[in-house]
């Protein structure tokens, strides 16, 4: 069985129905859970995972967030990894896709190859190389040794669109989780848009790990939009 046909038969109408209501404007989704993805995507990582990327079709939302996934399970090399992302980013155009590559990339942690192709990504300035940088950052990269340097490449980050801006907030919210005093000196004088400033302080108080005195004082903080 090829895996559009596997695809095709772990397709749930349901699912499907559900799964576009996240993603508006993304066509030919067949409704194929995420774990039964990586169930396959795992698999595939395991065999001849350059020839599946390179005889890979992108005729559905499945077939491609499965690519994505298996380059982040490849047992291989940061380089033989950065290529095949370098060919794969440019076919994201939703938040799905995107987060969830850059999510399973766990051999990316604190390895400074990875942390040098999350900054490259966001200085491409498009809308989803952008936030796949910054949650390649968020993921992987919220340590002792790069918070000062993350927060820097948040802060000089461009934001071009909505899905840009909510990442840059999300980041800012996963920074100040596990490094409070320090992500919160830093929003003090940060050189963020108003949008992106407010969400991100949003995006903090969202958080069950944050007290209620933290979350009221930082919310003193919150810009005032006109």
């Amino acid at each position: 069985m090829n895996v559009k046909s596997e695809l095709e038969g772990l397709a749930e109408p349901e699912y499907q129905k559900f799964s576009a209501s996240l993603l508006p404007g993304v066509e030919n989704i067949l409704g194929v859970r995420i774990p039964k993805l990586r169930v396959i995507a795992k698999r595939i990582a395991k065999e001849n995972w350059k020839e599946f990327l390179e005889d890979a079709k992108d005729d559905s939302f499945e077939e491609i967030l499965l690519q994505g996934l298996v380059i982040g399970y490849a047992k291989a090399n940061p380089t033989e990894i950065i290529t095949a992302l370098d060919t794969f980013l440019p076919k994201i155009d939703n938040w799905s896709v995107c987060d969830s590559t850059a999510m399973t990339l766990k051999a990316a942690k604190d390895h400074p190859a990875y942390f040098g192709y999350a900054q490259s990504c966001i200085a491409e300035g498009t809308e989803f190389s952008v936030r796949f940088g910054l949650v390649l950052l968020m993921s992987h990269f919220v340590s002792d040794e790069y918070i000062e340097s993350g927060l820097e490449t948040i802060e000089n980050a461009k934001r071009p669109g909505y899905y840009a801006k909510m990442a840059a907030a999300w980041a800012v919210s996963v920074c100040y989780v596990k490094y409070p005093e320090r992500t919160e000196e830093w929003l003090s004088s940060a050189k963020l848009d108003d949008w992106t400033f407010n969400k991100s302080i949003q995006k903090i108080k969202e958080s069950l790990r944050v007290s209620e005195e933290d979350k009221a004082r930082l919310d003193s903080m919150k810009r005032v939009l006109d």
